[in-house]
Formats: C-alpha cells, sequence, structure tokens
C-alpha cells in the first residue's frame, strides 16, 4: 500500500496540469471513502473498523445525519419498530420505546459514532467523484465553507448518501402568483406555526399524512391533495408492528398471499379508503413496494381526521392564483398556505462521474 500510494503522488504530480494541482490539496485515503455521515454510512464505517479496515467519511454538512437534524418536523418518529431501524453491531437502548423520537435517534446515531470512534470530515462537499483508469484509483473532490478545495484519492468509493438528498418541488401554474407561502416538507417543523389557518398538502405518503395529523393538531385546517392511489396500512396489526408481521409472513407465504391478508385486515380495520378519496393501487402493498420502489402509508392518527372531516381530501392541482388553488375537477377554493409533501431525489447523478 505505501508504494501504491507513492506512485499515486508521484504519477499525479506529473501528469496533472500545474492549475489542477493548485487550486486542489490533495490526500491519500488508507481504506474506502465514503460519502455521507447519515445511518448508512455511519453503519458501513463501523462494520469496516470491526473488521480492522481503515476509512473516511465525507459529510457536506456540520452534523450527522443532517437530514433528520434540519430536515424532518419536531413530531417525527421512526415509522419502524426499533428492532428494524438499529445500526450494526450496537442496539437501541432498551428505555428507547418502541418507535424512538426524533430526537431519540439522532442521540442514538451520535452515540453509535462516539462508540465506534467515527469521525467524519465534515462541511466537505463532493464536486466530484471520478475513477482513474489511468492507474486505477478514485479521485473525490470535495468544497469546504471557505469555497477550498480538496481532492481525496482512494482504492475504493462508497456511495451512502441515500434516496432523500435533494427535494423535489413540483413546477405548478400560478406558483410564483400565489401570495401565501409555499414550502417544501422538508422545512416544515410544526403546526403550531399555521394554527388556525387553512393549509393545503400536497403528497399523500407518510409525510404528507403525518404533516396533516400535526396540522390538526394544532388547530389549523389542512386539505390532503391526492393526485395518485395509495396504500394505507395500519401501523399495527394484532399488537404486532404491521411491517413486522409482513416481513415474519413473508417466510412462509408468497409475497400475493400476504399482501390478500394485508388488504383484507387493512380492510377491517381501517374500513374502504375508497369512500374518503384514497383509492387503492390493483397492485398489493408489498408487491408494489417491490416494483416501483413506493412505500405504503403506515397509519399513525390521520384517516380518522379524515373521516370526520377534519381533513379534506382534494384531486390533484390544476393552477393556483394570489389566494387561491383551483383543482383538476374545476373546484376552487382559498388557502394561507402551501406544503409541498413531493418527496425527495439522489443527488448521485449530479457528482458521481
Amino acid at each position: 500500500m505505501e508504494e501504491y500510494l507513492k506512485e499515486i503522488e508521484g504519477k499525479s504530480l506529473h501528469d496533472y496540469d500545474a492549475q489542477r494541482v493548485k487550486m486542489a490539496k490533495r490526500l491519500c485515503v488508507r481504506g474506502p471513502v465514503i460519502v455521507g455521515a447519515g445511518p448508512s454510512g455511519l453503519a458501513t464505517a463501523a462494520c469496516l473498523k470491526h473488521k480492522g479496515i481503515p476509512s473516511l467519511i465525507l459529510e457536506k454538512s456540520g452534523c450527522l445525519a443532517s437530514m433528520w437534524e434540519f430536515k424532518t418536523y419536531d413530531r417525527l418518529r421512526l415509522h419502524l419498530p426499533k428492532q428494524f431501524c438499529e445500526l450494526p453491531l450496537l442496539p437501541f437502548p432498551k428505555n428507547f420505546p418502541s418507535y424512538p423520537t426524533k430526537q431519540q435517534f439522532l442521540a442514538y446515531l451520535k452515540a453509535y459514532a462516539l462508540h465506534f470512534g467515527i469521525k467524519p470530515a465534515f462541511n466537505k462537499t463532493v464536486i466530484t467523484a471520478e475513477f482513474d483508469h489511468r492507474f486505477g484509483f478514485w479521485r473525490v473532490k470535495t468544497q469546504g465553507l471557505k469555497r477550498e478545495m480538496t481532492e481525496y484519492v482512494c482504492q475504493w468509493l462508497i456511495v451512502a448518501t441515500g434516496e432523500n438528498a435533494e427535494a423535489v418541488v413540483p413546477q405548478i401554474e400560478g406558483m410564483d402568483d400565489f401570495l401565501g407561502p409555499v414550502i417544501h416538507s422538508s422545512s416544515y417543523k410544526r403546526g403550531s406555526e399555521f394554527s388556525g389557518k387553512k393549509v393545503l398538502v400536497v403528497g399523500c405518503g407518510n409525510s404528507g399524512m403525518e404533516v396533516c395529523l400535526d396540522l390538526c393538531d394544532h388547530n389549523a385546517r389542512p386539505s390532503l391533495v391526492v393526485r395518485d392511489t395509495v396504500h394505507i396500512l395500519p401501523q399495527q396489526m394484532f399488537g404486532k408492528s404491521t411491517f413486522g408481521l409482513s416481513m415474519c409472513l413473508l417466510k412462509w407465504f408468497p409475497i400475493r398471499l400476504v399482501d390478500r391478508f394485508l388488504l383484507l385486515m387493512s380492510r377491517l380495520m381501517l374500513g374502504n379508503t375508497a369512500q374518503y378519496g384514497l383509492n387503492r393501487p390493483k397492485v398489493g402493498p408489498l408487491e408494489l413496494k417491490n416494483l416501483s420502489g413506493k412505500t405504503p402509508v403506515l397509519d399513525v392518527g390521520t384517516l380518522a381526521q379524515i373521516k370526520c372531516g377534519n381533513i379534506k381530501v382534494r384531486r390533484g392541482i390544476s393552477r393556483l392564483t394570489q389566494h387561491a388553488v383551483e383543482f383538476v375537477d374545476g373546484k376552487l377554493e382559498n388557502f394561507d398556505a402551501i406544503i409541498l409533501a413531493t418527496g425527495y431525489k439522489s443527488n448521485v447523478p449530479s457528482w458521481l462521474k
């Protein structure tokens, strides 16, 4: 490895033009470079260290799990029981509830990094990561807070940035004309900021459903835009988590049979969601997850608020005006604010060459 790194340094200094050498400090990493200090990046670094393999995590923000820290709402809890969300080699504290809060999960991640001595390089935004075929190593270029450039040279690159790096903001006709606030759910913190206001939540995934519930709890008047079909399942069945029960059943039965069971129990426990404007897809929830990656909604109380009329279900949006929203069915309704629970996307294609 010593000879390999010396060869890299020698060849790169001679073969790369002077301007590129000046603009970036070059560091050789003995082991993989991991991009992202979220749960996956921390877990990967811990497993490598457990095997005696050093690594370096590059993190664009100044803290661990920045998505959880800055882009989640206050009431957020894990949607799955803690045993399905714990990281390798270190379980959650026994005193944590089955569904840990956002604050508890962040505390766990910080304790995890401390336990394994993981020290990411913070405030390092990856600009490009390119494999050098001439010499057989990766060049990962980053930019710091003061726009300083650093180039990391390594044999292995591990991408752990997740699928939720950047907010997806749809283009809606008239969005610039709407006079109220239009924010993505990544900027939403708590319903108290919208107390007494009419709020339109666009998107009926887990985030959109829970934001609506939080708005209800803080005396706002939310409406939910449901543009597509959606599977809603109870969070628990027979005193067990629906997810855990599904995983257990899949060990013994085919996925379509498990889907039929889930839909039957959901119909018995939740009723026919279609009568409230929440039509189910033709494909079952687990099969749909496998085919498209679309996750079913695990209901934590939102459906009850829809049933009693505290949350209105609306069809897709046609356009916005200064104070109102026109829906595809022709209805026009005034709103004070719009929250876009329209999901996220990966930013990896922008920097991984």
